[in-house]
């Protein structure tokens, strides 16, 4: 029991740092793209997007190197990237006191890119199966650097697009009174403390495994993708409640193609060459499609979200939450 308050409270200190570097990660990031000049949409896509998708990153790297647990970083990407087109838009939605609202620019090429995206990865996932099967398992394939440069070459593309958005853009705020030194200085406090709160919630992810005798990517689906997403949250809910829906939903899309093409490839970079046991990431990847359907759905029907639309997404979480506690405690198997 004490080591469960222990990891309880571990949790907590954690979730707390990723909040306090978020908050520096955040404002820092807002004033680099006015002084960069930025539009809207590619402030939220690229700036906000790449800043607070550092705790999935830093969870990929952590989990690979530390632990020796690939499966528990692509876990925590893909719970956070669940956590991130339901629960940041349902909040999101809910905070409003009018609809959230979408654009054309932001379902068809913003929302399409991310289907790309998850669509891209799975499909590597099943090229490691065909091209390099493990020789003692069946549907698990070694996910090689060559392999991963395929997702991240596709990132190339999205910031190539996004660059052409800022070709003709005219900033109408004045960066006059910013500090690029200092909001540097900042944005690196910031990071500095979501990697140790990362840290922290990727050891307990592991000891919650041990202590309930369960995989620890289990933990990463929920307790770090939760804690990981954090920085996403705030960004988004703050920028829903200023009315600023541009920035709120499209750095939803943004982090979570962050994640998916870079977060996951860096940490095959990095290990060299890793299992990738396709019985586990295609039911997983399998929700998140179902799940950026409904949410690409929600945000096409007249363009905006509702507070009904809302709840829709947060109860998908739920039953996201209660299918992982299924697993964990033997109920289901799917995954496992």
């Amino acid at each position: 029991m004490f080591t469960l308050l222990w990891l309880g409270a571990l949790i907590v200190v954690a979730t707390g740092l990723v909040w306090r570097g978020s908050l520096y990660l955040e404002g820092a990031a807002d004033r680099l793209a006015v002084y960069l000049g930025m539009p809207a949409i590619v402030q939220g896509s690229i700036i906000a997007a790449l800043g607070s998708s550092f705790p999935e990153l830093a969870s990929v790297v952590i989990a690979t190197l530390r632990y020796g647990e690939f499966e528990l970083g692509i876990a925590s990407i893909v719970g956070s990237a669940v956590f991130n087109v339901l629960v940041i838009p349902g909040i999101a939605a809910l905070v409003r006191d009018e609809s959230l609202e979408s654009s054309r620019g932001l379902v068809y090429r913003e929302a399409q890119f991310y289907i790309i995206s998850v669509a891209t990865l799975l499909l590597t996932f099943s090229l490691a199966v065909i091209y390099y099967p493990a020789p003692d398992a069946e549907m698990v394939g070694e996910f090689t650097r060559p392999l991963a440069l395929f997702p991240i070459a596709l990132y190339g593309l999205y910031l190539f697009i996004q660059y052409q958005e800022t070709a003709d853009y005219q900033p109408d705020a004045d960066a006059a009174g910013v500090s690029p030194l200092k909001q540097l200085a900042l944005l690196g406090i910031g990071l500095g403390l979501i990697l140790v709160g990362v840290e922290l919630l990727v050891n307990a992810a592991v000891d919650l495994g041990d202590y309930f005798g369960t995989p620890s990517f289990l933990w990463g689906l929920t307790v770090i993708a939760a804690g990981s997403s954090l920085p996403d949250a705030i960004i988004s809910v703050r920028a829903a409640r200023s009315g600023d829906s541009a920035v709120s939903l499209a750095n939803v899309f943004g982090s979570n193609i962050f994640d998916l093409l870079v977060a996951v490839p860096t940490g095959v970079l990095i290990a060299g060459t890793t299992d990738v046991d396709f019985a586990v990431a295609a039911p997983l990847m399998a929700f998140l499609v179902v799940a950026t359907i409904i949410v690409f759905t929600a945000a096409r029907t007249a363009f905006e979200l509702t507070d009904r639309e809302g709840w829709l997404l947060l109860a998908v979480y739920s039953v996201f939450v209660g299918w992982m506690l299924l697993e964990s405690t033997g109920v289901t198997s799917v995954v496992l």
